[in-house]
């Protein structure tokens, strides 16, 4: 046979996203259909290897080896998947290979250590793309009924029941490192009679097979189950005996391409990363020369998003370390700022519109993450913000109407964005209440505080009214010393982040208290330089966001032509 065109492209394909996926899609494809290896008209047919494996299961039935099966129902033409060649045939699944469903043993006989009169047993999570044989179960050998329920050599053992997306996961026994192993219910084995286990597992793994399997197969809550009578007639291409020995070696060989092509992917991704790490790291210690470094490596740097994600990061470490844009020594320093920050909240307390807050200790030089430019300040969240509180500890009443007041919880704080799509609703009397303690304002600048999603944040921006719960905490800088847009920007900064994470409190999800918010540092520039700060930052992530849009949109263009090439290869070779 001829696959020129996927010779030709073959970089393409293995480069485009998920490009070796469907590059072994599409091995297994053309070798079911009789595509991959030339046939040989001196091969039997398989009408005759199917005769010689219904005299074996009719002796084997007879003898009581088997029990005789329901015949499964004759397969219609205009049922079947695609045209085979002349020497090969459709055949029921059920006729060629023997289904045994496992066994589903009692919780007091399964053990995690091996112990006499105990034998192993495989379940689901062993049945990766190989059989993994560790962390096994151990069980009870006189619970077994049936000898056929123990595993041999070249059986194929399939998640029976799973997930949608993994029930119907095959993987080939090709070496039993127990005296006896059996399996639990959830799995079941198909042994082939006369059929190259190697070529049955091609069949089961083409997107054609899991999707009828995936499609045949009930579903109770979260697990879909495959039923044995929905197995059985599954349309099985046979081809000749010795035919099935050159697919399932080709097969081979080409799997083998690609798993190369993934371990090159992977070396590449590797280095990659590191390349990243080196220059962007390196912008911290030496931003000029190390800027200049990676222009020159620009289009070899942000070829992918996990780059312009590296990328965005430190421009936000450069930008709260003074690295991004130049210090004005005409700006008015920041301990200036500190002083009106404190009247303006000596202010407030006076007029009983905040509550008098606990001095907190300075940040001492061993506290200190790194040096400041001249006219900057260490300083603390709570220094900063005239509130910093959390919702609702108690979950306030709700209501059913979708005029009322929201209730917004960690998941309507999307990243940088408000979501109101989906909350629950307050009673606006609850509500008053409840803004006793916090009501949000433009301006304020909310953070998921607990769970897993701890450290998004946004700004508010046009609020509404709304009130919270215990999940979202609210800062609410002091405009006269500090812009909003700049605090938000340094609680998203990588240095932050790490200092929110070291400090939660570990516990059924996570979880950062209001006392370790208010703790948080902040490296303070003068109220220009905040400026001048944030509107480079929001140019440089600007651009971030046109590399993403601009990659996204060539590796789906690359995808849909790897996709092209790969069905016009198959339309070729049925041509």
């Amino acid at each position: 046979m001829n696959n020129s065109l996927l010779l030709q492209q073959f970089d393409l394909l293995a480069t485009a996203p998920g490009g070796v996926a469907q590059l072994r899609e599409l091995i297994l494809t053309l070798a079911v259909q009789g595509k991959l290896v030339p046939q040989n008209p001196a091969d039997e047919p398989a009408s005759e290897l199917l005769k010689r494996i219904r005299a074996e299961k009719d002796r084997l039935i007879a003898e009581k080896v088997l029990k005789r099966e329901k015949e499964p129902p004759a397969l219609a033409d205009g049922h079947l998947p695609f045209e085979l060649p002349t020497t090969w045939c459709w055949v029921a699944l059920g006729d060629v290979i023997d289904i045994v469903r496992g066994i589903t043993f009692p919780a007091t006989q399964k053990t995690r250590e091996a112990a006499p009169g105990r034998i192993a047993c495989l379940r689901t999570s062993n049945v990766q793309h190989v059989i993994e044989w560790d962390d096994l179960l151990f069980v009870d050998r006189t619970f077994m009924g049936r000898d056929d329920q123990l595993i041999q050599h070249h059986d194929i053992v399939m998640s029976m029941a799973n997930s949608r997306e993994l029930v119907g996961k095959v993987a080939l026994i090709e070496h039993i490192p127990h005296a006896e192993v059996t399996f639990g219910g959830f799995l079941g084995v198909l042994r082939p009679r006369k059929i190259d286990p190697r070529f049955a597992m091609a069949v089961l793994r083409t997107p054609h097979a899991r999707s009828q399997l995936i499609d045949s197969s009930s579903q109770t809550t979260n697990i879909a189950n495959v039923s044995l009578a929905k197995l059985r007639p599954l349309p099985f291409p046979l081809p000749p005996e010795r035919e099935q020995a050159r697919i399932a070696t080709r097969v081979e060989e080409l799997m083998r391409v690609c798993d190369a092509l993934e371990a090159t992917g992977q070396r590449q991704a590797a280095h990659h990363r590191q390349l990243v790490q080196t220059l962007l790291g390196d912008l911290t210690a030496d931003s000029h020369t190390a800027w200049q470094r990676v222009a020159a490596h620009f289009d070899t740097l942000l070829d992918r998003p996990s780059a312009i994600d590296a990328l965005e990061q430190t421009i936000l470490q450069l930008a709260v370390r003074g690295q991004l844009v130049p210090q004005d020594s005409t700006d008015e320093p920041a301990s200036e700022l500190l002083k009106r920050i404190r009247a303006e909240k000596d202010r407030l307390i006076a007029a009983g519109k905040i509550k008098r807050d606990k001095p907190l200790a300075a940040i001492g030089e061993d506290e200190q993450p790194f040096g400041l430019p001249p006219g900057w300040e260490w300083v603390r969240v709570a220094d900063l913000c005239s509130v910093v509180t959390d919702g609702e500890h108690a979950t306030p009443e709700r209501c059913n109407d979708p005029t009322a007041i929201p209730l917004v919880t960690a998941k309507n704080v999307r990243s940088e964005i408000m979501d109101y799509t989906q909350t629950d609703y307050v009673p606006r009397h609850i509500a008053e209440l409840c803004w006793r303690r916090c009501k949000p304002q433009d301006g304020d600048i909310l953070m998921v505080s607990v769970g897993a999603t701890l450290g998004r944040l946004c700004v508010l921006r046009s609020a509404v009214d709304m009130v919270l719960v215990r999940s979202v905490t609210v800062f609410r800088p002091v405009s006269s010393g500090v812009q909003e847009s700049y605090l938000a920007l340094h609680l998203m900064a990588p240095i932050t982040q790490s200092e929110i994470w070291r400090s939660v409190k570990q516990s059924a999800q996570p979880c950062l208290y209001l006392a370790q918010s208010a703790r948080l540092k902040v490296a303070l520039p003068p109220l220009p330089e905040q400026a001048r700060i944030v509107a480079r930052v929001a140019q440089l992530r600007q651009l971030c966001a046109n590399l993403r849009q601009r990659l996204s949109a060539s590796q789906t263009t690359q995808a849909a032509l790897a996709h092209a090439l790969l069905a016009d290869a198959v339309s070729l070779e049925s041509a």
